[in-house]
């Protein structure tokens, strides 16, 4: 454990609060008023600061722009009907944020002050927690180089901030997705497992083509046969077949490691739930469309939550899923993980962080 970190805290002059409408939150579109900032040089992070939210200055050099060294991480804080915000397992952030930076050649940042800088940062903008059941503050911290240097090498200094953003629903409606068999969005020994900007920029195109044709996003294939199916654009995904649910495992390096995936899969092992962690392939998922045997086709991310998959492209032939009932494991997982994050029901596994507006002191 490392001593306690210094943040200074210069408080915005102007909240954006007052003319912001809580009700209707486009994803990603309203940014809170403040934003943490450190900076690493020569070898140390320091020059811990909250600052008000605003434009970033840097060179044309910026390594980042030309070599693309960034990463970033996405998590969430609730408010409970008595005020408190809640964050979901924001250490699991900080480590899978490590994780990716030692992939992508950069130094990793000590959880200590991750998350000392979420709850800084938190209690300054705790009004910007929404209030209304469905919506939620993301939480968005991201690393990027910052030599000036125009050569292919990893830089020597680095800048590391949070934002938040009050939001709503990331889909309002069950998804619509594409088996992709041309493209790749990762193969082995490549940087799929990490949460870098580059993965997302090399998916925009086919996802774009997916869009065009009127699907929402990519089920992405493995990139040496795209015989099985690996996740989704923006989601690890699950199938149900016949009483068992499916995933692909995150050993190969190719999958983001999900933890909205690693918190359902320990919902399905305390209800005693048939889990099967393996490729599912691409004639599988076919069959069991044709059969009747898929019984639930799920999305898992930290913006989306659960999303429900109601419509699946394979080799040329669009099928269709009806909507679980209230029964359905996919619902039963939602419902649960909404009310252990909002405090209505009990966090088993301690997967809530609380910030005390009282006493700014953060308590699991």
């Amino acid at each position: 454990m490392m001593n306690p970190i210094s943040i200074s805290i210069t408080k915005s002059s102007n909240s954006k609060i007052p003319e912001t409408n809580f009700s209707s939150l486009v994803f990603g579109k309203t940014f809170s008023d403040h934003i943490f900032v450190s900076d690493y040089q020569n070898g140390a992070w320091g020059d811990f600061r909250i600052v008000p939210y605003g434009p970033i200055d840097i060179y044309p050099s910026n390594a980042s722009l030309h070599y693309g060294q960034t990463i970033f991480e996405g998590l969430k804080a609730y408010k409970n009907e008595y005020g408190k915000v809640l964050i979901f397992r924001p250490e699991a952030n900080a480590r899978r944020l490590n994780e990716s930076a030692i992939r992508m050649c950069m130094p990793p940042l000590p959880e200590d002050i991750f998350m000392e800088a979420l709850r800084q940062l938190l209690t300054l903008d705790q009004d910007w927690v929404p209030k209304e059941k469905g919506s939620s503050l993301y939480i968005r911290p991201f690393m990027f180089a910052m030599d000036n240097y125009l050569g292919v090498k990893p830089s020597d200094s680095y800048r590391f901030m949070i934002f938040t953003s009050p939001v709503g629903a990331y889909y309002t409606k069950p998804v619509s997705v594409k088996v992709e068999t041309s493209y790749t969005r990762a193969t082995e020994g490549g940087t799929g497992e990490a949460k870098a900007g580059g993965n997302y920029a090399a998916s925009l195109y086919p996802a774009l083509q997916a869009q065009n044709e009127g699907y929402d996003q990519l089920l992405w294939t493995d990139g040496k046969t795209h015989s099985h199916i690996e996740e989704s654009g923006t989601m690890n995904v699950v199938f149900k077949i016949k009483g068992t649910l499916i995933t692909a495992p995150t050993t190969k390096g190719t999958i983001l490691k999900g933890i909205t995936r690693d918190s359902v899969l320990q919902l399905a092992k305390d209800w005693r739930q048939a889990v099967e962690e393996r490729f599912l392939t691409v004639t599988e998922l076919q069959e069991s469309l044709e059969n009747g045997s898929l019984e639930e086709a799920f999305g898992l991310g930290t913006a989306a939550t659960i999303a429900f998959i109601d419509k699946i492209h394979v080799n040329g032939k669009d099928y269709f899923l009806t909507e679980p009932s209230q029964e359905a494991f996919s619902k039963r997982a939602l419902k649960t993980l909404d009310g252990i994050k909002y405090g209505d029901l009990q966090d088993p596994h301690q997967w809530m962080l609380s910030i005390s507006k009282i006493n700014g002191k953060g308590a699991v």
